[in-house]
C-alpha cells in the first residue's frame, strides 16, 4: 500500500487544485504499479504554515509563492 505525501505551504493551492494533485499522483503511481493498486494508493496533502517553510535562508509565505508563479507565467 503506497503512501505519497505532498507538502505545500498553507493557502497556496485551492481545494480543487489539491484534488487534482491527488488524482494525478494516484494515476502516476498506478501507471507504475498497475491498476490493482488504485484502491490502496494513499495520497495526502500536508499544509505547512506560512513562515514554517524556507529556502535559501528565507521563510516563504503563500504570497511569495503566488508572486513566483505570476512571474513564471509572465515569462
Amino acid at each position: 500500500m503506497p503512501l505519497v505525501t505532498i507538502e505545500v505551504i498553507k493557502d497556496v493551492f485551492t481545494q480543487p487544485q489539491k484534488q487534482d494533485l491527488i488524482e494525478k499522483v494516484t494515476d502516476a503511481m498506478v501507471s507504475v504499479e498497475g491498476e490493482a493498486m488504485r484502491g490502496v494508493t494513499w495520497v495526502r496533502v500536508q499544509e505547512i504554515g506560512e513562515g514554517d517553510w524556507g529556502i535559501g535562508g528565507k521563510t516563504l509565505t503563500a504570497a511569495d509563492i503566488h508572486a513566483m508563479a505570476s512571474s513564471r507565467d509572465a515569462a
